[in-house]
C-alpha cells in the first residue's frame, strides 16, 4: 500500500460535502435510507443504548411536510419557508432520548453525532447528498409534537437528503499538527 495515498475511506471522509442546494428532484428511494441506516448505526455508543430513532419524509410527501413546516414560522416568513423546506428531495429527521444524567446525555450525543456521520459518509459514497440541520424548529414544542417527538426525546437535526447535480466546492482544513499537542508529564516517576 502507498503510504501517500489515501485509503479509500479517507479519500470519502476528505471529498463528503455538505449538499444544501441543487437537487435533482429525484425521489429517494425509502429502501436506501434504510440500508444506509442499517449500516450507519454501528457507530460507537456506550452501553449500546443505541440513542435514536428516525422519522424519514419521503419525496411524495415533502410539499405537505413544507407547508406544516412553514406554519410554525411568523407570517412574513412563511412562503420564504414553503421554498425552503421545499429544496431537499426527502428529509430523514434524528431523534435522540434525552437524560437527566450529564455523562450519559454527552456520551449519547456522541453516538448520534457519529452515527450522522457514518449515514453522511455512507450517503455520498451512493451519490445522495446530506447537510445535517440544526435550525431553532427542532427545539419548538409544536414541532416536537407534530413530529410525535415524546418526552424524554429531543429532535437532534435534520438531514435533508437529495442526489445532487453537482458537488459543492470544498474548503480546506486546518492541519491536525497545527491543533496538536503532546501531553508533557509535571511530576518525575
Amino acid at each position: 500500500m502507498d503510504n501517500n495515498k489515501p485509503s479509500a475511506l479517507a479519500q470519502i471522509i476528505r471529498e463528503r460535502r455538505s449538499v444544501k442546494t441543487g437537487y435533482k428532484n429525484i425521489p429517494v428511494p425509502q429502501e436506501l435510507v434504510l440500508e444506509l441506516l442499517n449500516d450507519a448505526v454501528y457507530a460507537p455508543n456506550h452501553k449500546l443504548r443505541e440513542p435514536w430513532r428516525f422519522i424519514f419524509v419521503p419525496t411524495d410527501a415533502k410539499q405537505l411536510f413544507a407547508l406544516e413546516m412553514a406554519q410554525h414560522y411568523p407570517d412574513d416568513m412563511f412562503e420564504n419557508r414553503i421554498k425552503y423546506f421545499n429544496e431537499p428531495d426527502a428529509y430523514l429527521i434524528i431523534v435522540m432520548t434525552v437524560s437527566d444524567n450529564q455523562k450519559q446525555q454527552d456520551e449519547d450525543y456522541g453516538a448520534v453525532s457519529s452515527m450522522i456521520q457514518n449515514f453522511q459518509l455512507l450517503a455520498w459514497e451512493r451519490g445522495l447528498g446530506t447537510v445535517w440541520k440544526t435550525n431553532m424548529h427542532i427545539y419548538d414544542p409544536k414541532v416536537k409534537e407534530m413530529l410525535g417527538v415524546q418526552a424524554g426525546e429531543k429532535i437532534a437535526g435534520f438531514l435533508h437528503l437529495g442526489f445532487y447535480n453537482e458537488a459543492p466546492e470544498g474548503k480546506p482544513r486546518t492541519p491536525a499538527e497545527e491543533k496538536f499537542t503532546v501531553y508533557v508529564p509535571t511530576y518525575d516517576l
